[in-house]
């Protein structure tokens, strides 16, 4: 699991139960199997809020370990008074995920180099389609363009980033129904754009 430069530590014997504050100040002290039953405890609710934030099981694989590490570096930093573990452990989960989206945000996008068009041109069953398809791309991304940027950018990160209207609003921290809003006009506007060209 996570490495420690701590001499391990065994459970005490016997049936005690211990309360999440109990074993963050356990592992503040080193003793890391209190870190293995908070893991045990909360595998389940990190990974599941994880996969509905990135939609991707082995992204959310890796915020798993990261958030655990990230419990085992800052257990001293948790107080009981300010609210619950699993409400702390939600946010640094959410934290994570949404670093996640914005290095995924960062990365170029990688277009096909032009030998891979062709070949896909050259090989398809109907090469005047595949012509078209490419034709009507090229059409809404312009079309995309002329949209203000924020319906612009809502749009995009639907279809291009496969994000839902939820993950959206978590990515851009804005409410659910601005995020509805902003999809509506957009497409709209798009449709109205679209429909000029022809």
């Amino acid at each position: 699991m996570l490495q420690s430069t701590m001499v391990p530590t065994r459970r005490p014997a016997g049936e005690q139960i211990f309360t999440d504050a109990q074993l963050l100040a356990l592992i503040g002290h080193g003793e890391n199997w209190a870190l293995s039953e908070i893991h045990t405890r909360y595998i389940r609710l990190v990974f599941s809020h994880a996969v509905k934030i990135l939609n991707d099981r082995a992204s959310a694989d890796e915020i798993v370990q990261q958030v655990f590490t990230k419990v085992w570096r800052s257990a001293g930093d948790f107080r009981a008074e300010r609210g619950k573990f699993s409400t702390w452990v939600r946010s640094i989960t959410h934290h994570e995920c949404i670093d996640e989206l914005r290095r995924r945000r960062m990365r170029p996008a990688t277009e096909p180099c032009d030998e891979e068009r062709l070949y896909k041109l050259a090989s398809d069953d109907d090469p005047m389609q595949a012509v078209q398809y490419t034709f009507e791309q090229a059409r809404v991304r312009e079309a995309l363009q002329q949209i203000p940027a924020e319906q612009r950018i809502v749009i995009e990160l639907a279809f291009w980033g496969g994000l839902t209207q939820q993950e959206i609003a978590v990515y851009r921290h804005s409410p659910l129904g601005t995020i509805k809003t902003r999809w509506r006009l957009g497409m709209q506007r798009l449709k109205r754009l679209l429909q000029e060209s022809n």
